[in-house]
C-alpha cells in the first residue's frame, strides 16, 4: 500500500494575510463547531442513537467555512452527502441538524432525510444528494433558472474528487460553459472516492486541469490552510458575479476518518493518516492567531467551550424530539393533484 504525502500546492498564499480578531474569531468557531458536532455524531451512531449512513468530514472543516463564507444569503448551496460542515456554516441550526441525523420530526428535513439529505429552503440549502455527482446537474438547472428570472443569485456546487468519474460532472461543466451560467464548482479534493485513491481512477489527477478543458476559470487551494481557502474561494465567488459564468475551485483536502461508519479503511496506511493530521486545519489556524497574537488563550478555550455547548444543546433538542406518527408516514410521497390537471 503506499503512502500518499499531503502535497505542496501552488495557491493564493495566506501567509502575509493580516487577520482581525472577528474573522478569527468566527472562522476558528464554526471550525470547532463542526468538529465537535461530528466527533459526538460518530459517538452517538456507535451508541446506537444514530443509524444508517453516517459521512463525516473531520479534517475538510477549512473548506466548509471558506465556501460557505464566500456567499450571499441569495445564492444557492447545493451539496453532498458528507455537508454537515455545509449547512452549519450555512446557517442551519446544530438542533434541528443533529435531529435529523437522529431521524426525528424535528429535524431539518423533518426526520425523513437523515445524514445525507439536509435540506433547508429558507437558507437556499439544496441537499444534502446522496448519489455521487447527483447535485451536479441541479446546480446548474439552478443556476440557469436564476438567469431566465433574472435573478442576481450564484450558485455553489459542492462536489468530491470521486465525483469527476461521472458523467454528471462533464456534462455540467460543459452546459456551464456553453450557456455561460453562474455556478461555481468546488471540488472538496481527499483523495478517496470512498476507497480508491485518486491516482487508481483518473488518468490525470489534476482536477483544475479538467475545468479548463471545458473553458471554465480554475485554481487550486490548499484545503487545510483556512485563510488560503478564504482567499480563494471569495476571489472565485467574485469572479462568477462579475463574468455570469462558472469557475472552477478545487480544495485539496483529507478525511481524518473512514468514508462513512461502515468502512473498515483497509485501502490507506495508519501512517499516511497520520502525516494529513499534522495539517489539522484547526491546530494550523489556532497556532497562527497564538503566533500573531490576534486572540488570546482565554478567548480560544471559550470558543471551543461553545462548540461543545451548542453540540450538547443539538443533541438535547434531537433527544426531546418526536417521532413521527405512524399515521403520517405515507405524507408527500406522492405530489398532490393539481387543480390544474
Amino acid at each position: 500500500m503506499a503512502t500518499r504525502e499531503a502535497p505542496v500546492t501552488a495557491a493564493v498564499t495566506s501567509v502575509g494575510a493580516a487577520l482581525d480578531p472577528a474573522t478569527a474569531r468566527t472562522w476558528l468557531g464554526q471550525m470547532l463547531l463542526i468538529r465537535r458536532f461530528e466527533e459526538k455524531a460518530a459517538e452517538l451512531y456507535s451508541a446506537g442513537k444514530i443509524r444508517g449512513f453516517l459521512h463525516l468530514s473531520i479534517g475538510e472543516e477549512a473548506v466548509s467555512v471558506a465556501a460557505m463564507g464566500a456567499l450571499t444569503l441569495a445564492d444557492n448551496v447545493v451539496s453532498t452527502y458528507r455537508e454537515h460542515g455545509h449547512a452549519l456554516v450555512r446557517g442551519v441550526p446544530p438542533g434541528p441538524l443533529m435531529a435529523e441525523l437522529f431521524g426525528k420530526a424535528n429535524g431539518a428535513s423533518r426526520g425523513r432525510g437523515g445524514s445525507m439529505h439536509i435540506f433547508d429552503v429558507s437558507r437556499r440549502f439544496y441537499g444534502g444528494n446522496a448519489i455521487v455527482a447527483g447535485g451536479m446537474p441541479m446546480a446548474v438547472g439552478l443556476a440557469l433558472a436564476d438567469r431566465l428570472q433574472q435573478r442576481p443569485a450564484i450558485t455553489t456546487c459542492l462536489f468530491g474528487d470521486g465525483a469527476v468519474a461521472e458523467g454528471e460532472f462533464h456534462e455540467s461543466l460543459n452546459l456551464a460553459s456553453l450557456w455561460r451560467l453562474p455556478v461555481l464548482f468546488v471540488c472538496e479534493n481527499n483523495y478517496y472516492a470512498m476507497g480508491t485513491a485518486l491516482d487508481r481512477h483518473q488518468a490525470e489527477t489534476d482536477i483544475t486541469r479538467k475545468g479548463a478543458a471545458y473553458r471554465i476559470p480554475s485554481v487550486a487551494v490548499d484545503g487545510m490552510d483556512v485563510i488560503a481557502n478564504a482567499e480563494v474561494a471569495r476571489h472565485a465567488a467574485e469572479q462568477v458575479r462579475r463574468s455570469g459564468g462558472p469557475f472552477l475551485l478545487e480544495c485539496r483536502t483529507y478525511r481524518f476518518r473512514a468514508h462513512s461508519m461502515y468502512d473498515p479503511e483497509l485501502y490507506r496506511s495508519k501512517e499516511e493518516v497520520e502525516q494529513w493530521k499534522r495539517r489539522d486545519p484547526i491546530v494550523l489556524f489556532r497556532e497562527r492567531v497564538e503566533k500573531d497574537a490576534v486572540l488570546t488563550g482565554a478567548e480560544l478555550e471559550a470558543l471551543d467551550r461553545e462548540a461543545r455547548d451548542a453540540t450538547d444543546q443539538a443533541v438535547a433538542f434531537a433527544e426531546a424530539g418526536e417521532w413521527e406518527p405512524v399515521a403520517d408516514l405515507l405524507k408527500d410521497v406522492q405530489a398532490r393533484e393539481s387543480p390544474c390537471a
